[in-house]
């Protein structure tokens, strides 16, 4: 066995030593890699990025009171500027607006409102502002005393849908007759007449009422002067009668200082509310939710009123312009 190993042993250590690789030639031996196509070359040194423009929010909002200036300022006025300009002025009031107005009643009035500034502009507008601070004014006062009596206006005084368009439909009928020009430039004036006879015809109406109700020391009624308790339908008193002339005097002057009418005009608005006020009278007092009459409520005596006051002035007009 020994003799086996021996020559075995011998050929291992007498063969000389092979060199084992440096570890330098491990790290500076060349690689070969395989090729790849080269893209361009991209500099190390990038440039920050551009920052990016944020959406200029404000710029609609800056450019609002331009819209809104250049709406109030058309003239004729347009339906698109009616609507802005009311819109403008209804929003920004609509505190003292809806002191006096249901929500309803709000609505219905900004129809009324855009209506009045397509057909008369800036001044009929004013006319109709004016004929509403006076209107909710004396609505309000001695409020809690005519609600204890039960003859104050629904809602604590804050007027509704009908009671909106009752006061207002003869205007409003004034108002599309001007819009699109019926009878032509000979008629111009007497739409304008009848607009604002309707107005001082409705604001003595209900200066007279309300006054009556917190004021009147007596109340008659105006068929048969008789004695009757206030807020009765066809009642009227001293202090409402005079204070609703007042009313529709006021209320022409604003028409007049507005240039829509002119002195003689002014008298013919007076005239005319002060006879369809006591033609009211004579209906509420006759006919008003009397049987047979169910449908006939306040605010159908409303329209027949102030269409009444309407035409009495814009025929007065037509027959004096006769030659």
């Amino acid at each position: 066995m020994a003799c086996g190993l021996q020559p075995l042993l011998h050929a291992a250590f007498s063969s000389p030593p092979r060199a084992l690789p440096s570890r330098s030639s491990f790290l500076f031996a060349p690689r070969i890699l395989p090729l790849v196509p080269r893209g361009p070359r991209v500099s190390r040194h990038l440039s920050p990025p551009q920052p990016r423009a944020l959406p200029d929010i404000a710029a609609p909002a800056a450019g609002l009171p331009d819209v809104l200036a250049d709406a109030f300022l058309t003239y004729p006025p347009t339906w698109s500027s009616a609507a802005a300009t009311n819109l403008a002025v209804f929003v920004a009031g609509s505190p003292v607006l809806l002191s006096g107005l249901s929500a309803s009643g709000f609505a219905a009035a900004y129809v009324l409102g855009t209506l009045t500034w397509r057909a008369f502009g800036s001044r009929g507008y004013l006319l109709v502002a004016a004929y509403f601070v006076v209107g909710t004014a004396v609505t309000k006062l001695k409020i809690k005393q005519k609600e204890a009596l039960g003859v104050a206006e629904k809602r604590g005084g804050r007027r509704g849908p009908g009671s909106v368009i009752g006061s207002s439909a003869a205007g409003c009928v004034c108002a599309l007759l001007s819009i699109y020009n019926v009878g032509g430039g000979a008629f111009a004036e007497l739409w304008i007449l009848g607009f604002v006879a309707s107005f001082c015809t409705k604001l003595g109406d209900t200066v007279s009422s309300e006054i009556g109700k917190a004021y009147g020391r007596t109340t008659y009624l105006v068929t048969t002067f008789k004695i009757v308790p206030r807020g009765t339908e066809g009642a009227v008193s001293v202090e409402g009668t005079l204070a609703g002339t007042v009313a529709s005097m006021f209320l022409a002057g604003v028409g007049y200082s507005l240039g829509q009418v002119n002195v003689p005009q002014v008298v013919l608005c007076v005239l005319a509310s002060q006879i369809a006020n006591f033609g009211e009278s004579l209906i509420g007092a006759t006919l008003q939710d009397k049987e047979g009459f169910e449908w006939m409520n306040n605010d159908v005596v409303n329209v027949l009123n102030i269409s009444a006051g309407a035409i009495l002035a814009v025929l007065m007009q037509w027959l004096l312009r006769r030659p």
